[in-house]
This record gives structure tokens, C-alpha cells and sequence, in this order.
């Protein structure tokens, strides 16, 4: 299986789609044809990630942000709508507070766990954890997505549905975080520098969205900085009963969520 840097295609107002962490691009499988009907869409691997750019050495707090920066140079957009999930959403954010975002869609951002929060600890251990477990399952991913139990223990950490998502992409994500090279310096890098974000620099319209039934990051309490400190003004959508990855869990409902705020 291979992993790709990036994906482009679609028509209209430029859009980047940035993944969630150990993901990659293909994260937003599912919500590219209706994403790119209205918008010239560059869905990207974040540096670190299987398929995407190294990173520096040592990790600084922009290495993710100025990688995607670069790609949209490459790419021609001075500045464009951004739709992220996870790490990809404080990384939208990060790109906005450079003024290289018309709008921002951020989907249950990493990054929003009020000072003091330590919380955040636990779900970085998790990652170490998962991918531990995922290299001694390597070998048995063809059997493991065969099954509607499989698929469905394969993505419970970050959809409430899974029926709806092919077996061949539910295998990429597996391999794809079995085979993040950025796991263990990012997290390190996190648990060090923590989540810095110059909130005031963001001037563009910015709407969250978040499922209450988020096991990664938990709602409420992941999102109190954000609502609280940095963005109490910004629109706030919760979808009740939808986990992690709106664009898996509720593509649709993702999709006409993106849309509806990048292209009214």
C-alpha cells in the first residue's frame, strides 16, 4: 500500500483539507465529491505523517503549519478556506492566524484543553499505545476488515458508524498510523511545548464543529479553551450522538457543514 502527499481536484474557491494526527489525506474520501463541486480542493498529508513531508529536526511549534504553508505556495493559493479535523484543525488555525485563510472549518481541533488541563497527557499516551498495537496487527489487517465487527473495532476510536466506510480505507488508516514516522516527536514535542496558539491573529470567520460522542476529545471539556479564551464568538455546531471524524462518521452532514460556511 502506498501513501500519496496529497490530493487535488474540483473547480471554484480554493479549499485545504488537513487531516487529523497519525491520519492522512484520505481522511476526507468520502466528502470529496461534494466538496469538490464547488471548490478547487487540496487535501494534504501533514508533515510526519505516512506519505507527507519530514519533519525538522528538532520539532518547532510551526514545523506542521509552515510544511502546508509551503504546499499551498506550490499549489498557487495565496490564501484559501481550510477545513481540518483534530491536529489538522489547530493547524488551520495556525494558518489563519498567518492570514492564509478566508474561513476556517475546524472539526473537534486538537489544542482547546483549558490552562492547567492535563488531560491532554492521557490522550497523547494513547497514540503510543495505538500504534504499538497496530504494528502486531499488521499482518492480520485483511482479516480484520473483513468482518462488520472488525470494521467496527477498527475505527471505534473515532466514528460512531462505520458500515459506510469501504474496508480497503478503514486497512489505509490502519497502516497509515501503524507507520507515522511523526508519533513519537510530536508527541514528545506536545508534551513539552504544549498548544500555543495566537488566537487574536485569527480575523477570519471560524465555525466548530464537534460530535458529543467524541471519545478522543471529549466534548466539552476539550474544547474550553477555545470557547472560553480564544474564539467565544465564533459559531459552534455540536452533532449529537457523532464521534472523532464527522467527515467518516456523517459525511453528508460534514460536507453540507464545510459547504455552508466556505461556499453560501
Amino acid at each position: 500500500m502506498s501513501f500519496t502527499p496529497a490530493h487535488r481536484g474540483g473547480a471554484g474557491a480554493p479549499l485545504v483539507l488537513l487531516h487529523g494526527f497519525t491520519d492522512t489525506w484520505r481522511t476526507w474520501e468520502l466528502v470529496l465529491p461534494a466538496l469538490e463541486r464547488r471548490h478547487d480542493v487540496l487535501a494534504l498529508t501533514l508533515a510526519g505523517h505516512a506519505g507527507g513531508p519530514p519533519l525538522p529536526e528538532p520539532v518547532t511549534p510551526d514545523a506542521i503549519a509552515d510544511a502546508v504553508e509551503a504546499a499551498m505556495d506550490a499549489a498557487g493559493f495565496a490564501t484559501a478556506h481550510f477545513a481540518g479535523n483534530s491536529l489538522g484543525g489547530y493547524v488551520a488555525l495556525q494558518l489563519a492566524a498567518r492570514e492564509r485563510a478566508e474561513r476556517v472549518v475546524a472539526l473537534a481541533p486538537a489544542g482547546g484543553w483549558a490552562a492547567g488541563d492535563e488531560h491532554f497527557r492521557a490522550t497523547l499516551a494513547h497514540f503510543t499505545t495505538m500504534q504499538d498495537l497496530l504494528a502486531g496487527a499488521m499482518p492480520h489487517v485483511a482479516t480484520i476488515v473483513s468482518t462488520p465487527e472488525g470494521r467496527r473495532r477498527a475505527t471505534a476510536h473515532f466514528t460512531e458508524r462505520s458500515e459506510h466506510i469501504p474496508p480497503e480505507l478503514i486497512a489505509h488508516f490502519m497502516r497509515g498510523a501503524a507507520e507515522c514516522p511523526g508519533v513519537l516527536p510530536l508527541i514528545a514535542h506536545a508534551e513539552q511545548a504544549g498548544w500555543p496558539l495566537d488566537a487574536a491573529a485569527v480575523r477570519c470567520p471560524v465555525r466548530f464543529v464537534w460530535g458529543t460522542a467524541d471519545r478522543l476529545l471529549e466534548w466539552p471539556r476539550t474544547a474550553a479553551r477555545y470557547r472560553t479564551e480564544w474564539f467565544p464568538h465564533a459559531e459552534w455546531v455540536e452533532l449529537d450522538g457523532v464521534g472523532h471524524a464527522p467527515q467518516l462518521d456523517v459525511p453528508l452532514e460534514a460536507a453540507q457543514l464545510i459547504l455552508g460556511f466556505t461556499a453560501p
